[in-house]
Order: structure tokens, then sequence, then C-alpha cells
């Protein structure tokens, strides 16, 4: 289960995308969340995923 506060799910999925995932793409799919759910979810308090530094900024 992921957090549903915006704030919070940027710091866990920026956390899970550091420590376990080399993109958001496999985050995702090993949780089966929808990706375009994160994103936006958290394009809503201004945040796009990079992929070049593999996180949300």
């Amino acid at each position: 289960m992921i957090p549903k506060d915006p704030m919070l799910l940027l710091s866990y999925v920026n956390t899970q995308l550091r420590d376990f995932y080399p993109d958001l793409e496999s985050l995702c799919a090993d949780k089966n969340i929808p990706k375009a759910e994160v994103e936006e979810k958290l394009q809503g308090i201004d945040y796009t995923y990079d992929k070049t530094l593999n996180r949300f900024v």
C-alpha cells in the first residue's frame, strides 16, 4: 500500500527509487500501481519524474 497524502507519497516513492528500483516503471510494476496515478498525484504538488536522476523533482 502506498501513501495517499501527496507529500508522504513523494517521500515514499523517492526513497523506493533510490534504494530499490532502477526506474519508475519497475517500481510501479512491482507494487502493482498505475504509473499515471503516481505521476498525476505528484504533479499536483509540482513534482515531475526525472529519468536521469531517477526521482521526482
